[in-house]
């Protein structure tokens, strides 16, 4: 069985103390790749320093994360652009907008939303996007483009399944990771009415670890705690979920 952690930040400070084992521990569980977006500028040499280290396992974003679009966000996107300019990358991401922490940047956040989707257009790339208590406002700047043949993923999928259906009508996949085991995620209530195909499996770790291990911190061997709930939600057996989970990743990601 091989899996694809379509979300993860391990560069995060949070495995700074084991990140060797934390890989060896999924490659065990049966994760042997890891998508890894960006957040801003200041996390990038970390990013590269893991892919020089597991350069057939790991596989990058570049983007700016909307929680990180602050007063220097051209500053920010500048970076984004240049690294596009002088790297490979699998996807645009994370990007997106996020009214959670902070609804004052919503401005802004739309704008460099919009630039970094215009950019994955013009690069013929992927988007991964972050969408916290904002799928109204996502959906309104994705309306207001030609997307032509963009697709990407709705990281951490938390809508309602008009939302998801929504999603689909872009051509776009749904990030599903530990959420779909909480008690409150919701998302469980539907997920098994959306075909196999639109889906991937992710776990943003250090983040959003699944029951039983929801509170702790997230790593990718925790992603067959998604799997496991999604074989039950779908009625179907893990190796089937992990084949074709899989197979959405390479295809959205041209792995």
């Amino acid at each position: 069985m091989v899996l694809i952690d379509t979300h993860c930040h391990l560069y995060s400070e949070e495995f700074a103390e084991d990140s060797q084992a934390m890989f060896e521990r999924a490659k065990a569980s049966g994760v042997n790749y890891f998508c890894l977006p960006a957040i801003d500028s200041s996390h990038t040499e970390d990013m590269y320093l893991l892919k020089e280290k597991y350069p057939d396992e790991v596989f990058l974003m570049m983007g700016l994360h909307p929680c990180y679009v602050k007063e220097n966000y051209l500053e920010e996107l500048t970076f984004v652009k240049n690294e596009l300019e002088k790297n490979t990358f699998i996807a645009i991401g994370e990007i997106g907008i996020d009214l959670y922490w902070d609804k004052t940047t919503l401005a802004i956040q739309q704008e460099a939303f919009k630039q970094q989707i215009l950019w994955a257009i013009d690069y013929n790339l992927p988007i991964v996007i972050h969408a916290r208590e904002s799928l109204p406002e996502i959906f309104e700047v994705m309306d207001s483009l030609d997307l032509k043949n963009l697709t990407g993923v709705f990281h951490c999928f938390s809508g309602d399944y008009e939302q998801a259906l929504k999603v689909l009508s872009y051509g776009f996949y749904l990030g599903i990771g530990g959420v779909v085991t909480f008690k409150n995620g919701k998302i469980d209530q539907f997920i098994h009415q959306i075909p196999l195909d639109k889906i991937v499996l992710e776990t943003d770790a250090p983040y959003l670890a699944p029951v039983p291990n929801r509170g702790k911190r997230n790593e990718p061997a925790y992603l067959i705690n998604v799997l496991n709930k999604l074989s039950e939600l779908y009625a179907l057996s893990g190796e089937e979920i992990a084949t074709q989970t899989t197979i959405n990743a390479k295809k959205v990601f041209q792995l």
